[in-house]
């Protein structure tokens, strides 16, 4: 496996490598100060398991250091590590397409615990999001924005359809319907089909 930490903070980069290195002790770990760095970085690594970015960057204004990298490697799961824990930023960052966001208040345990869902090709979203204001969630009419074939995939989530069914059932391969779950958690702000099926159960 490979990694991409960035951060401006080389204690925090040091830090992030460390948990990433205690979860894959052969992964190799690369690291960058700013957001140039880390898409330079990205370019002659086309295999990067996961990135962490921090929310910000010295190079980047407010989160375009973000929006550049999923806009840039989409297909590359990224996870934001901020020391914000404002429900705007988390709102904000997963709906420009990162896979996850944890506090840099979170112990080391929730982190690891973090990386390992966004590895599994789930959506990490933090526990104070649970006491965040009410207009800090979406609501089921969010669902209403999905595509045509996301609401179908929603419909059997709701089911209790296994990731298997559903592809035969849509004649699509799993990894598409995994695509679609991400692409559909996202949209929902939920971290999974439990929470994406009671949000949007009427």
């Amino acid at each position: 496996m490979k990694f991409l930490v960035v951060d401006d903070h080389a204690v925090m980069r040091q830090g992030l490598t460390a948990v990433l290195l205690a979860l894959a002790p052969e992964a190799t770990v690369l690291e960058a100060a700013d957001c140039a760095s880390a898409l330079s970085l990205a370019a002659s690594h086309a295999d990067l398991s996961l990135v962490l970015m921090d929310l910000t960057m010295p190079d980047a204004a407010g989160l375009s250091a973000v929006a550049a990298f999923v806009a840039a490697y989409p297909a590359t799961p990224l996870m934001v590590v901020s020391s914000s824990e404002a429900p705007a930023d988390v709102r904000a960052a997963l709906s420009l397409g990162a896979m996850g966001y944890v506090a840099k208040a979170a112990n080391t345990s929730t982190l690891a615990a973090a990386i390992r869902l966004v590895l599994s090709g789930e959506v990490y979203v933090p526990p104070f999001m649970a006491q965040a204001a009410p207009d800090a969630f979406t609501t089921p009419d969010a669902a209403d924005a999905l595509t045509e074939r996301q609401q179908a995939v929603l419909a059997l989530i709701r089911e209790g359809v296994s990731n298997k069914e559903i592809a035969y059932r849509l004649g699509v391969t799993e990894g598409t319907v995994k695509a679609h779950l991400t692409a559909i958690f996202r949209a929902l702000g939920v971290a999974n089909r439990g929470e994406a099926a009671r949000l949007t159960r009427h």
